[in-house]
């Protein structure tokens, strides 16, 4: 198991955690602070503990919390990505899967993609990137664009938890 490089979060004041473990879940500061006020022990000095506990967390919120937070994630290769307005680990995160590197005709089909994806199920595309490229983004709009309502919210999820583990073993 591995520990957190430059920080203990079981030593961190309530202000500080948040600080540092606020942004995991994009926009939702309040996975950090459950998480925090149910108590940190040692274990939550590695990775895989802290992240079991913040993805059972959004597990067990309410569906119009997690909705919520599905709803904070920007759009893949969408306005806020080329407006600059991305935060800095969705701007690495596009930028590792090439989207910032798209050709105008890609970045129309990004476009359309995201516009009927959220036209179908009332909430953004939204996809761990990191190891991926752009084209198998595109692929994986096309797949499951074809899904129902209930598969794609628990995949939102489901992809939520594995950018937050990304994003915990950067730190």
């Amino acid at each position: 198991m591995t520990e957190f490089r430059f920080c203990k979060p079981s030593q961190m004041a309530r202000s500080e955690f948040v600080g540092q473990f606020g942004d995991v879940y994009e926009h939702s500061p309040w996975v950090a602070e459950s998480v925090y006020d149910q108590g940190l022990t040692d274990q939550d000095n590695f990775i895989s503990n802290l992240h079991q506990r913040m993805a059972e967390t959004l597990l067990g919120a309410d569906k119009a919390k997690q909705l919520a937070l599905i709803n904070a994630h920007p759009d893949l290769a969408g306005r806020a990505a080329i407006n600059g307005e991305l935060t800095a680990a969705s701007t690495a995160e596009q930028a590792g899967a090439g989207i910032d590197q798209c050709s105008a005709q890609e970045f129309a089909k990004f476009t359309t993609y995201n516009d009927s994806y959220k036209s179908r199920f009332n909430f953004p595309f939204i996809m761990a990137v990191k190891g991926a490229n752009r084209y198998q983004i595109l692929e994986s709009f096309e797949k499951r664009l074809g899904n129902d309502s209930e598969t794609e919210f628990a995949t939102a999820i489901q992809e939520i938890n594995k950018i937050a583990l990304f994003r915990l073993r950067d730190m």
